[in-house]
């Protein structure tokens, strides 16, 4: 069908092409509307260096045959956008964008726009509208505005929807499914957020989603995009946040995808050694065209709008923002001032920032950052990056080394375990025990531990009992919670007979009673980001590897006193300096029998007396049992939660 200059609008295109069209997704792609007295499907395409699009299907037998039942598109003006109308099409229909490039060769492209995929191994792209989907979830998305995240609780359990729960290969829970079992799940064990490894349409199972082609689709594997709206609405209702981790860096190479979609390099760069991502066999973004600005802008806006997402955890922004990024001596670039910043990257991250937060400025945006680029958490304005915040990869690394090394001889790196308290502040931290340290041969959390069977399990704790006192958000992977024995396995479910086994279990209650202590006390979460929020009681004890530290809340609402022996030797008898005199109640003890410890008498409270220790005015003399953690809280400042 003949369509006029005014089927698409002029502003749009204009906004498009320089890389200011922040909600594209409203315009490119397929989308059910009435034209010229039809019911039928407008399709947009961005081909600016192709010579001829069709969009082919089932319609028109995917082009083979009569080719005049092929819908052709028609290039506006010298936009580079293509764009038609197909009267007759209704949602559902498959289809592909047929492109003839410059030199006559035709590919076959799903649109980068798709709103739904086939299911692989297929890869049409199939109409689908968005619309009339009644959101009831309308009391967190105003509440989620009043409270900002920094002094608030945030413990994330991170998820890869496939392998949560599985009940054969490749049969996998559908969203609709996970709005109840994973929800009600998360509820339980005191999580305040779910992170999702993205859902974006991905050809390979295997890639876990971070190779995608239709950025715009969530992926088939779990049925149709209403049921993931249910997913999100439902934990709304339930009062959890819903995360998605987001994958601007790089994309596959699938011959349907993004790669040289119009015959030319056109979401990526022109010249390959800035285009090609070799440790991952991808090809990065050009982000110097406004024309992919504006797609990943409105693609980031789009989960946001379309699906209530609360947050984006941005992937590998380390590669992002460095040209040579794990790349060979013969791939090596250099920007205009001969410097290896990638400076494209970093103007694109600050506008994508920037432009979320123009929107929502509520959401939570999360730099999964190994690099030492400062100032990511800081405001645009002042020259950051602009994201709220970092993953703490170097307090992860350091941690995992410290506890994967026999207590024997954890005195020679007692640094390990300390040192990120001069750099805590630094950025606004999450400290992520995430799925990038269980797969690839690197063991499960668990089985990193050292010892004996039980030692591991009394290791984990004492690990998981540093971690929520230390300064910073929380992440956990899936199975950390109960200690999933094996690394992760992404094409099975996880090991959920292991709760059959008492030591599994009782992981698995520790955690929840870790969790549950963790939101219903301030001092844990209120100070993350202020220096004031914590404080060295003794932290040079590396002889008996001994930790001892407090957490303040503000306006002096509450403190918890934390004791860390991560040694095997355990003292009947040790004390500790603290700040005032009276009772102490103890908190948490991970060494009790309930949760599989050895079960070693500590008392319930203690008396702090007139003694001076460790720069303290008062003490307490308490029994610490080995590989353990203890959490003390002043008498007369307790909430009376617990």
């Amino acid at each position: 069908m003949q369509v006029s200059p005014a089927f698409v609008s002029s502003d749009d295109l204009y906004l498009f092409n320089t890389g200011q069209l922040f909600r594209a997704y409203r315009t490119f792609g397929a989308h059910p509307m009435e034209y010229g007295g039809s019911r039928g499907v407008r399709f947009v395409a961005w081909a600016p260096h192709a010579r001829e699009v069709a969009v082919v299907g089932d319609f028109s037998d995917w082009g083979r045959g009569d080719r005049s039942r092929s819908l052709s598109l028609e290039q506006v003006g010298t936009t580079g956008v293509w764009v038609g109308f197909g009267p007759g099409l209704t949602e559902g229909a498959r289809y592909k964008y047929e492109i003839t490039g410059e030199r006559g060769e035709r590919v076959l492209k799903s649109d980068p726009f798709a709103f739904q995929c086939e299911l692989r191994p297929h890869t049409a792209s199939i109409v689908t509208s968005l619309e009339g989907y009644e959101w009831q979830d309308g009391d967190w998305m105003q509440r989620r505005k009043v409270h900002a995240p920094y002094d608030r609780p945030m413990l994330i359990y991170e998820v890869h929807l496939g392998s949560w729960r599985m009940d054969a290969a490749e049969q996998f829970r559908d969203y609709e499914r996970l709005a109840y079992e994973l929800v009600d799940y998360v509820c339980e064990m005191g999580y305040t957020h779910i992170e999702v490894l993205p859902l974006t349409e991905h050809p390979l199972d295997r890639s876990w989603g971070y190779q995608a082609t239709g950025y715009y689709a969530a992926t088939s594997r779990y049925g149709p995009a209403d049921g993931l709206k249910k997913l999100v609405e439902r934990a709304h209702q339930r009062g959890i946040g819903v995360l998605l981790d987001w994958v601007c860096g790089h994309f596959c190479k699938d011959e349907h995808g993004l790669r040289r979609f119009d015959g030319t390099p056109l979401f990526e760069h022109t010249d390959s050694r800035r285009a090609e991502k070799p440790l991952w066999g991808t090809l990065a973004f050009d982000y110097g065209k406004p024309q992919v600005l504006s797609f990943l802008l409105s693609n980031a806006l789009f989960w946001l709008d379309v699906y209530h997402i609360d947050g984006l955890r941005v992937d590998a922004v380390a590669s992002m923002l460095d040209l040579n990024f794990d790349k060979p001596e013969s791939m090596r670039t250099v920007n205009r001032y001969g410097g290896t910043e990638d400076i494209e990257a970093l103007h694109f991250l600050r506008k994508l920032n920037e432009t979320v937060f123009l929107y929502y400025p509520e959401s939570l945006m999360m730099a999964e950052d190994s690099s030492s680029y400062p100032a990511v958490t800081s405001p645009t304005y002042l020259g950051g990056l602009g994201f709220n915040y970092k993953w703490n990869m170097g307090w992860m690394n350091d941690m995992l080394r410290y506890m994967e090394t026999d207590p024997a001889d954890r005195s020679a790196c007692h640094s390990l375990i300390t040192f990120s308290m001069h750099y805590a502040y630094s950025e606004n931290y999450v400290l992520p025990l995430s799925h990038d340290e269980v797969v690839h041969g690197k063991k499960s959390l668990l089985n990193k531990m050292p010892g004996s069977y039980e030692e591991k399990f009394a290791n984990l704790r004492l690990f998981y009992g540093y971690w929520m006192t230390h300064p910073g958000k929380k992440l956990l992977f899936m199975g950390g919670e109960f200690g999933q024995f094996d690394e992760w396995k992404d094409a099975e479910g996880l090991d959920w007979g292991l709760l059959r086994y008492p030591l599994h279990d009782s992981m698995r209650r520790y955690v929840r009673e870790l969790n549950r202590i963790y939101t219903r006390h301030p001092a844990l979460w209120e100070g993350d980001h202020v220096p004031g929020g914590f404080e060295w009681i003794d932290v040079n004890n590396a002889e008996q590897c001994m930790l001892s530290f407090q957490r303040k809340a503000r306006n002096r609402r509450g403190a918890v006193v934390a004791v860390c022996n991560f040694a095997r030797t355990g003292y009947s008898s040790y004390r500790i300096g603290v700040a005032s005199p009276g009772a102490y109640r103890l908190l948490l003890n991970s060494d009790l029998a309930d949760y599989g410890g050895s079960g070693a008498a500590v008392p319930e409270r203690v008396e702090a007396l007139n003694i001076a220790m460790h720069g303290k005015p008062c003490s307490i003399e308490i029994p610490v049992p080995a590989l353990s953690v203890l959490l003390w809280e002043p008498q007369e400042e307790a909430t009376g939660a617990d």
